[in-house]
Protein backbone atom coordinates (compact mmCIF):
# COMPACT_ATOMS: atom_id res chain seq x y z
CA UNK A 1 0.00 0.00 0.00
CA UNK A 2 1.06 3.61 -1.18
CA UNK A 3 0.58 6.37 1.66
CA UNK A 4 1.91 9.49 2.65
CA UNK A 5 1.09 12.39 5.04
CA UNK A 6 2.52 15.76 5.23
CA UNK A 7 1.04 18.04 7.31
CA UNK A 8 2.59 18.92 10.70
CA UNK A 9 -0.89 18.87 12.65
CA UNK A 10 -1.35 16.63 15.44
CA UNK A 11 -3.27 14.29 13.42
CA UNK A 12 -3.87 13.82 9.97
CA UNK A 13 -5.20 11.32 7.25
CA UNK A 14 -3.34 8.56 5.14
CA UNK A 15 -3.22 8.90 1.62
CA UNK A 16 -3.96 5.37 0.17
CA UNK A 17 -3.38 4.64 -3.42
CA UNK A 18 -3.37 0.91 -4.14
CA UNK A 19 -3.64 -2.51 -2.44
CA UNK A 20 -1.72 -5.26 -2.63
CA UNK A 21 -3.17 -8.63 -3.42
CA UNK A 22 -1.75 -11.85 -3.67
CA UNK A 23 -1.36 -15.07 -5.94
CA UNK A 24 0.79 -17.70 -7.08
CA UNK A 25 2.75 -17.69 -10.44
CA UNK A 26 3.51 -21.15 -11.95
CA UNK A 27 5.94 -21.53 -14.77
CA UNK A 28 4.19 -23.79 -17.78
CA UNK A 29 7.81 -25.40 -18.60
CA UNK A 30 11.54 -25.57 -16.66
CA UNK A 31 12.35 -23.48 -19.49
CA UNK A 32 9.93 -20.36 -18.49
CA UNK A 33 11.01 -20.89 -14.78
CA UNK A 34 14.52 -20.83 -15.83
CA UNK A 35 14.11 -17.55 -17.35
CA UNK A 36 12.47 -16.13 -14.88
CA UNK A 37 14.72 -17.29 -11.90
CA UNK A 38 17.35 -15.23 -14.33
CA UNK A 39 15.58 -12.07 -14.62
CA UNK A 40 14.86 -12.07 -10.81
CA UNK A 41 18.97 -12.82 -10.25
CA UNK A 42 19.47 -9.89 -12.20
CA UNK A 43 17.15 -7.70 -11.11
CA UNK A 44 18.32 -8.38 -7.55
CA UNK A 45 21.67 -7.53 -8.44
CA UNK A 46 20.48 -4.26 -10.02
CA UNK A 47 18.88 -3.16 -6.62
CA UNK A 48 22.30 -4.18 -4.98
CA UNK A 49 24.69 -2.44 -7.37
CA UNK A 50 22.10 0.63 -7.27
CA UNK A 51 22.15 0.65 -3.21
CA UNK A 52 26.15 1.12 -3.32
CA UNK A 53 26.14 3.64 -6.14
CA UNK A 54 23.22 5.53 -4.20
CA UNK A 55 25.15 5.49 -1.09
CA UNK A 56 28.32 6.84 -2.49
CA UNK A 57 26.53 9.93 -3.61
CA UNK A 58 26.64 9.17 -7.54
CA UNK A 59 24.41 10.76 -10.02
CA UNK A 60 20.72 9.61 -10.67
CA UNK A 61 21.37 9.47 -14.40
CA UNK A 62 24.67 7.71 -14.22
CA UNK A 63 23.15 5.20 -11.83
CA UNK A 64 20.14 4.81 -14.25
CA UNK A 65 22.48 4.35 -17.00
CA UNK A 66 24.19 1.13 -15.61
CA UNK A 67 21.10 -0.01 -14.79
CA UNK A 68 19.74 -0.36 -18.16
CA UNK A 69 22.88 -1.93 -19.49
CA UNK A 70 21.42 -4.55 -17.01
CA UNK A 71 17.59 -4.98 -17.72
CA UNK A 72 15.53 -2.41 -19.56
CA UNK A 73 14.10 0.78 -18.71
CA UNK A 74 11.22 -0.32 -16.83
CA UNK A 75 12.49 -2.97 -14.63
CA UNK A 76 16.03 -0.48 -14.43
CA UNK A 77 13.48 2.17 -13.21
CA UNK A 78 11.99 0.07 -11.01
CA UNK A 79 15.22 -1.26 -9.38
CA UNK A 80 16.42 2.39 -9.39
CA UNK A 81 13.54 3.56 -6.83
CA UNK A 82 13.81 0.18 -4.95
CA UNK A 83 17.19 1.41 -3.95
CA UNK A 84 16.90 4.83 -2.67
CA UNK A 85 14.01 3.44 -0.69
CA UNK A 86 16.58 0.78 0.98
CA UNK A 87 19.24 3.65 1.49
CA UNK A 88 16.78 6.14 3.12
CA UNK A 89 15.54 3.65 5.28
CA UNK A 90 18.89 2.68 6.18
CA UNK A 91 19.94 5.56 6.64
CA UNK A 92 17.32 6.33 9.03
CA UNK A 93 17.54 3.03 11.16
CA UNK A 94 21.21 4.29 11.71
CA UNK A 95 22.77 1.73 9.14
CA UNK A 96 25.35 1.74 6.80
CA UNK A 97 24.17 1.56 3.41
CA UNK A 98 27.22 0.59 2.08
CA UNK A 99 26.64 -2.40 3.99
CA UNK A 100 23.07 -3.48 2.98
CA UNK A 101 22.52 -6.82 1.38
CA UNK A 102 19.44 -7.76 -0.73
CA UNK A 103 18.62 -11.41 -0.16
CA UNK A 104 15.62 -12.36 -1.39
CA UNK A 105 15.26 -12.94 -4.68
CA UNK A 106 12.59 -10.77 -6.73
CA UNK A 107 11.16 -8.46 -9.28
CA UNK A 108 8.99 -5.15 -9.70
CA UNK A 109 7.77 -3.76 -12.37
CA UNK A 110 5.85 -0.24 -11.79
CA UNK A 111 2.31 0.18 -13.51
CA UNK A 112 1.89 2.36 -16.49
CA UNK A 113 -1.66 3.27 -17.55
CA UNK A 114 -0.53 3.76 -21.19
CA UNK A 115 0.95 0.27 -21.52
CA UNK A 116 -1.96 -1.46 -20.78
CA UNK A 117 -1.44 -1.35 -17.18
CA UNK A 118 2.30 -2.60 -16.92
CA UNK A 119 5.55 -2.34 -19.02
CA UNK A 120 6.98 -5.69 -17.95
CA UNK A 121 4.05 -7.76 -15.98
CA UNK A 122 0.94 -8.13 -17.96
CA UNK A 123 -2.50 -10.16 -17.52
CA UNK A 124 -3.98 -12.03 -20.62
CA UNK A 125 -6.56 -12.92 -18.30
CA UNK A 126 -7.27 -13.60 -14.51
CA UNK A 127 -5.58 -17.51 -15.33
CA UNK A 128 -2.35 -16.02 -17.42
CA UNK A 129 0.52 -13.87 -17.01
CA UNK A 130 3.27 -12.75 -18.88
CA UNK A 131 6.62 -10.94 -17.83
CA UNK A 132 8.78 -9.12 -20.27
CA UNK A 133 12.29 -11.35 -21.14
CA UNK A 134 14.34 -8.43 -21.70
CA UNK A 135 17.16 -10.04 -22.89
CA UNK A 136 15.72 -11.27 -26.30
CA UNK A 137 12.05 -9.32 -25.85
CA UNK A 138 10.80 -12.59 -25.48
CA UNK A 139 7.74 -12.57 -22.82
CA UNK A 140 7.82 -15.34 -20.08
CA UNK A 141 4.27 -17.19 -19.84
CA UNK A 142 2.77 -18.34 -16.27
CA UNK A 143 -0.47 -19.53 -15.31
CA UNK A 144 -1.93 -17.84 -12.52
CA UNK A 145 -3.66 -18.70 -8.92
CA UNK A 146 -5.97 -15.84 -7.04
CA UNK A 147 -8.33 -16.70 -4.76
CA UNK A 148 -12.09 -16.79 -5.94
CA UNK A 149 -12.39 -13.97 -3.92
CA UNK A 150 -9.93 -11.63 -5.90
CA UNK A 151 -11.17 -12.54 -9.19
CA UNK A 152 -14.28 -10.25 -9.92
CA UNK A 153 -11.66 -7.59 -8.93
CA UNK A 154 -8.92 -9.17 -11.22
CA UNK A 155 -11.70 -8.87 -14.28
CA UNK A 156 -12.28 -5.37 -13.36
CA UNK A 157 -8.50 -4.58 -13.30
CA UNK A 158 -7.68 -6.17 -16.49
CA UNK A 159 -10.56 -4.58 -18.45
CA UNK A 160 -9.71 -1.08 -17.24
CA UNK A 161 -6.15 -1.61 -17.58
CA UNK A 162 -6.75 -2.56 -21.73
CA UNK A 163 -8.48 0.71 -21.87
CA UNK A 164 -5.23 1.83 -20.56
CA UNK A 165 -7.44 3.64 -17.28
CA UNK A 166 -5.78 2.04 -14.89
CA UNK A 167 -1.99 0.36 -14.10
CA UNK A 168 -1.30 -1.82 -11.25
CA UNK A 169 2.51 -2.41 -10.10
CA UNK A 170 3.68 -6.24 -10.11
CA UNK A 171 6.04 -7.50 -7.22
CA UNK A 172 7.30 -11.36 -8.08
CA UNK A 173 9.04 -13.09 -5.01
CA UNK A 174 10.41 -16.55 -5.09
CA UNK A 175 9.84 -17.89 -1.35
CA UNK A 176 10.06 -21.40 -0.22
CA UNK A 177 10.23 -23.50 -4.03
CA UNK A 178 7.13 -21.13 -4.75
CA UNK A 179 6.41 -17.79 -6.86
CA UNK A 180 4.21 -15.20 -5.99
CA UNK A 181 2.58 -12.56 -7.40
CA UNK A 182 2.07 -9.31 -5.63
CA UNK A 183 -0.62 -6.50 -7.44
CA UNK A 184 -1.18 -3.00 -6.22
CA UNK A 185 -4.79 -2.38 -6.97
CA UNK A 186 -6.58 1.07 -7.32
CA UNK A 187 -7.63 1.70 -3.39
CA UNK A 188 -11.34 2.65 -5.16
CA UNK A 189 -11.37 -0.64 -7.13
CA UNK A 190 -10.66 -2.42 -4.08
CA UNK A 191 -13.58 -0.77 -1.54
CA UNK A 192 -15.81 -1.45 -4.00
CA UNK A 193 -15.66 -5.23 -4.50
CA UNK A 194 -14.61 -6.06 -0.22
CA UNK A 195 -16.51 -2.83 1.54
CA UNK A 196 -17.99 -4.11 4.96
CA UNK A 197 -19.93 -0.94 6.07
CA UNK A 198 -20.55 2.37 6.02
CA UNK A 199 -19.00 3.33 9.72
CA UNK A 200 -21.23 6.95 10.97
CA UNK A 201 -20.95 6.56 14.39
CA UNK A 202 -20.28 9.43 16.48
CA UNK A 203 -17.25 7.40 18.92
CA UNK A 204 -13.86 7.95 18.36
CA UNK A 205 -11.45 4.39 18.37
CA UNK A 206 -8.15 4.72 19.46
CA UNK A 207 -5.75 1.64 18.84
CA UNK A 208 -2.10 0.74 20.40
CA UNK A 209 -0.41 -2.01 17.73
CA UNK A 210 1.66 -4.78 19.62
CA UNK A 211 3.63 -7.79 18.91
CA UNK A 212 1.62 -9.47 21.33
CA UNK A 213 -1.75 -7.69 21.37
CA UNK A 214 -3.72 -5.00 20.23
CA UNK A 215 -5.55 -2.40 22.22
CA UNK A 216 -8.10 -0.43 21.46
CA UNK A 217 -9.49 2.01 23.69
CA UNK A 218 -13.36 3.54 22.81
CA UNK A 219 -13.79 7.45 23.33
CA UNK A 220 -17.19 9.78 23.12
CA UNK A 221 -16.83 13.45 22.48
CA UNK A 222 -16.57 14.44 25.59
CA UNK A 223 -13.11 12.33 26.00
CA UNK A 224 -14.69 9.89 28.44
CA UNK A 225 -13.65 6.34 27.67
CA UNK A 226 -17.32 4.23 26.64
CA UNK A 227 -14.87 1.29 26.35
CA UNK A 228 -12.08 -0.65 26.26
CA UNK A 229 -11.00 -4.24 24.90
CA UNK A 230 -7.56 -5.76 24.40
CA UNK A 231 -7.18 -8.64 21.71
CA UNK A 232 -4.05 -11.12 22.96
CA UNK A 233 -1.59 -13.44 20.53
CA UNK A 234 1.61 -14.00 22.78
CA UNK A 235 2.36 -17.15 21.03
CA UNK A 236 2.92 -14.82 17.90
CA UNK A 237 6.50 -14.22 19.65
CA UNK A 238 7.44 -17.24 21.02
CA UNK A 239 10.67 -18.42 19.26
CA UNK A 240 10.33 -20.76 16.19
CA UNK A 241 7.16 -19.55 15.60
CA UNK A 242 6.28 -18.81 11.92
CA UNK A 243 6.11 -15.78 10.45
CA UNK A 244 3.05 -15.66 8.19
CA UNK A 245 1.19 -17.53 11.01
CA UNK A 246 1.62 -14.41 13.49
CA UNK A 247 0.96 -12.35 10.76
CA UNK A 248 -2.56 -13.49 10.75
CA UNK A 249 -3.22 -13.74 14.35
CA UNK A 250 -2.06 -9.94 14.49
CA UNK A 251 -4.80 -9.61 10.97
CA UNK A 252 -7.60 -11.42 12.80
CA UNK A 253 -7.36 -9.63 15.82
CA UNK A 254 -7.26 -6.13 14.43
CA UNK A 255 -10.55 -7.77 12.45
CA UNK A 256 -12.48 -8.48 15.54
CA UNK A 257 -11.89 -5.43 17.22
CA UNK A 258 -12.52 -2.91 14.24
CA UNK A 259 -15.72 -5.39 13.81
CA UNK A 260 -16.41 -4.21 17.34
CA UNK A 261 -15.81 -0.64 17.00
CA UNK A 262 -18.59 -0.75 13.96
CA UNK A 263 -21.03 -2.32 16.04
CA UNK A 264 -20.53 0.06 18.98
CA UNK A 265 -21.14 3.87 17.58
CA UNK A 266 -17.62 4.46 16.19
CA UNK A 267 -17.21 6.62 13.40
CA UNK A 268 -13.34 7.66 13.76
CA UNK A 269 -10.64 4.96 13.77
CA UNK A 270 -7.20 6.22 15.25
CA UNK A 271 -3.36 5.21 14.62
CA UNK A 272 -0.01 5.85 15.18
CA UNK A 273 1.32 7.65 12.48
CA UNK A 274 5.09 5.69 12.74
CA UNK A 275 6.30 7.30 9.92
CA UNK A 276 7.32 9.90 12.24
CA UNK A 277 9.86 7.84 14.29
CA UNK A 278 13.22 8.57 13.07
CA UNK A 279 15.10 5.63 14.55
CA UNK A 280 14.30 2.30 15.63
CA UNK A 281 13.98 1.52 19.07
CA UNK A 282 17.20 0.95 20.62
CA UNK A 283 17.77 -2.45 21.89
CA UNK A 284 17.07 -3.57 25.32
CA UNK A 285 19.25 -5.83 28.14
CA UNK A 286 15.99 -8.24 27.47
CA UNK A 287 16.54 -10.84 25.25
CA UNK A 288 12.66 -11.71 24.76
CA UNK A 289 12.14 -8.27 24.23
CA UNK A 290 14.61 -8.11 21.60
CA UNK A 291 13.22 -10.73 19.62
CA UNK A 292 9.45 -9.24 19.82
CA UNK A 293 11.37 -5.65 18.33
CA UNK A 294 13.04 -7.64 15.90
CA UNK A 295 10.18 -10.07 14.49
CA UNK A 296 7.62 -7.75 14.84
CA UNK A 297 6.82 -5.79 11.33
CA UNK A 298 4.73 -2.59 12.89
CA UNK A 299 4.73 -0.36 9.86
CA UNK A 300 2.81 -3.44 8.03
CA UNK A 301 0.02 -4.00 10.23
CA UNK A 302 -0.54 -0.21 10.54
CA UNK A 303 -0.51 -0.92 6.83
CA UNK A 304 -3.48 -3.50 6.83
CA UNK A 305 -5.12 -1.26 9.66
CA UNK A 306 -5.55 1.54 7.45
CA UNK A 307 -6.95 -0.45 4.76
CA UNK A 308 -8.77 -2.61 7.54
CA UNK A 309 -10.56 0.01 8.75
CA UNK A 310 -11.36 2.26 5.35
CA UNK A 311 -13.32 -1.03 4.08
CA UNK A 312 -16.06 -0.65 7.14
CA UNK A 313 -15.95 3.06 5.88
CA UNK A 314 -14.19 3.95 9.25
CA UNK A 315 -12.44 7.96 8.60
CA UNK A 316 -8.82 7.21 10.01
CA UNK A 317 -6.65 9.16 11.24
CA UNK A 318 -2.86 9.19 12.23
CA UNK A 319 -1.19 10.65 15.03
CA UNK A 320 1.99 11.83 16.38
CA UNK A 321 3.03 9.29 18.55
CA UNK A 322 5.94 10.86 20.42
CA UNK A 323 4.82 10.75 24.12
CA UNK A 324 2.04 8.00 23.82
CA UNK A 325 3.93 5.41 25.07
CA UNK A 326 6.20 7.26 27.89
CA UNK A 327 5.53 10.68 29.20
CA UNK A 328 3.85 12.08 32.01
CA UNK A 329 0.44 12.14 30.39
CA UNK A 330 0.76 8.81 29.69
CA UNK A 331 1.75 7.90 33.81
CA UNK A 332 -1.16 10.03 34.49
CA UNK A 333 -3.74 8.05 32.41
CA UNK A 334 -2.26 4.73 33.87
CA UNK A 335 -2.77 5.99 37.61
CA UNK A 336 -6.40 7.85 36.93
CA UNK A 337 -8.03 4.99 34.71
CA UNK A 338 -6.07 1.62 36.17
CA UNK A 339 -5.33 0.40 33.08
CA UNK A 340 -2.18 -0.73 31.77
CA UNK A 341 0.19 1.13 29.39
CA UNK A 342 -0.67 -0.52 26.41
CA UNK A 343 -4.11 0.60 26.96
CA UNK A 344 -3.20 4.19 28.44
CA UNK A 345 -1.73 4.41 24.97
CA UNK A 346 -4.43 3.33 23.12
CA UNK A 347 -6.66 5.83 24.65
CA UNK A 348 -4.06 9.05 24.69
CA UNK A 349 -3.93 8.07 20.40
CA UNK A 350 -7.54 8.78 20.28
CA UNK A 351 -7.68 11.84 23.03
CA UNK A 352 -4.95 13.68 20.82
CA UNK A 353 -7.05 12.88 17.67
CA UNK A 354 -10.00 14.33 19.35
CA UNK A 355 -8.32 17.46 20.27
CA UNK A 356 -7.37 17.42 17.19
CA UNK A 357 -10.81 17.52 15.83
CA UNK A 358 -12.93 19.87 17.91
CA UNK A 359 -10.08 22.48 16.77
CA UNK A 360 -10.91 22.13 13.29
CA UNK A 361 -14.81 22.20 14.38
Amino acid sequence: MSQSQTSSTVASTPTVEYVSITGRLIPISSEDHMKLARLAWSFRRAVQVATRMIARGMDNNEILRELRKMLNKGYADSAFKIAKAIVKGCIATGGDPLHVEVRKLFIVSEGESSRLGNRNVRFMDTSMVKVKYPYDGSWIQLRAKFGEEYLPLLNELIGLANQKKASYTAKIVFRDGEVYLHVSVPIELYLKHFRNGNANGRLIAGFDLNSDRVNMVILDELGVIRDAKTEWFPEATSPGFPRSKATALRLRALAKLLEYAYHHGVGVVVLEDLERIKKRRRYTKSKSANRKITRFPKRKLLEHAIVMAMKYGFEVLLVDPKGTTSSSEHDEAMKKYGVDKHTASAYLVALRALHQIKQTK
